[in-house]
């Protein structure tokens, strides 16, 4: 038989690690179930220093801290414009940005648009040598242009969609890079596991239908211009999700067995007001398992 002393410290030892596994059971059932969550898809912020957008954007977060969302994921143009800008300016956009996204209380995971990207534009006076010219302003100062996050069961790839037109704009397109970097992604994904596009110009839309008529094409800086071969990269696999922004309009297209969502524009009308009836908002997406709904929410910005 043990001696006294260590019997009660025995006993001691054994009530701890009860007490420690309780603790521990304690925090799993209070935590969110399986992969049942939620997130924020909020596009087209548009933030700058004129037109109240700060104090609009500010707004914004307040609800979605409201809302308390897992993460967020921001579908492109955080910012109002650098393609055509100085130096100077770009850096206030940016700083603007970055300071007022660490608001938000939650995990930010950043969709790169067509407005980060810095110099493009000859007007910019910007010259291709520079040590943030074009992507490399985000890259350096938001994150990377494209990658992948696994959260909860799902698997989120975030894309960039914003090439080089050969004429001094911009197209929508994934590059080759990418292109081959998803391959090689899913061909270790299980293909039961859900997945979620991020990309700010669209796969798919029918903005051009409503704004030029029945017959017409999206131009080439409306739509990923290779969408059809990005798509068939996923044939074998569970694509539940493609979530858009670029168009400030909401709309929603099932097709195929996947949902894609343009989400509209926290900015509405670059901070002037509603954008052909869709008022200033964000996307909130409920999952649960392999299922998901979700709501347009407006965040009850007036423009003044």
């Amino acid at each position: 038989m043990l001696p006294k002393r260590y019997l009660l410290r025995s006993l001691l030892f054994t009530a701890i690690l009860l007490l420690a596994a309780s603790c521990c059971n304690h925090q799993t059932q209070t935590g969110k179930p399986g992969n049942e969550f939620s997130f924020v898809f909020m596009t087209d912020i548009h933030v700058q220093p004129e037109k109240n957008a700060e104090a609009g954007f500010r707004k914004a977060i307040q609800k979605v801290n409201e809302l308390n969302p897992d993460f967020v994921i921001t579908g492109g143009d955080q910012v109002m414009d650098v393609l055509g800008v100085s130096h100077g300016r770009a850096d206030t956009l940016y700083n603007i940005y970055t300071e007022m996204a660490k608001e938000l209380n939650m995990p930010v995971y950043n969709t790169l648009g067509n407005h980060e990207v810095f110099g493009w534009y000859e007007r910019s006076g910007v010259r291709p040598t520079h040590r943030e010219y074009g992507k490399r302003m985000f890259q350096k100062r938001i994150g990377p242009r494209y990658q992948r996050i696994d959260r909860h069961g799902w698997i989120f790839f975030i894309l960039d969609s914003v090439e080089k037109d050969g004429q001094g704009g911009y197209q929508g397109r994934i590059d080759e890079e990418q292109m081959a970097w998803l391959q090689d992604q899913l061909a270790d994904i299980d293909p039961s596991t859900p997945i979620t596009i991020s990309t700010h110009i669209p796969l798919l839309t029918a903005g051009a239908m409503i704004y030029y008529g029945t017959t017409a094409a999206a131009p080439s800086s409306w739509v990923v211009t290779n969408a059809k071969e990005v798509t068939e990269l996923f044939k074998d696999h569970n694509l539940r999700l493609v979530l858009q922004g670029h168009l400030h309009i909401y709309e929603t297209i099932h097709i195929l067995g996947i949902q894609y969502i343009t989400a509209g524009a926290v900015s509405g009308s670059w901070w002037t007001g509603p954008y052909y009836g869709t008022e200033e908002g964000f996307l909130l997406v409920k999952v649960n398992g392999d299922d998901f709904t979700w709501e347009y929410v407006d965040y009850g910005w007036d423009a003044f």
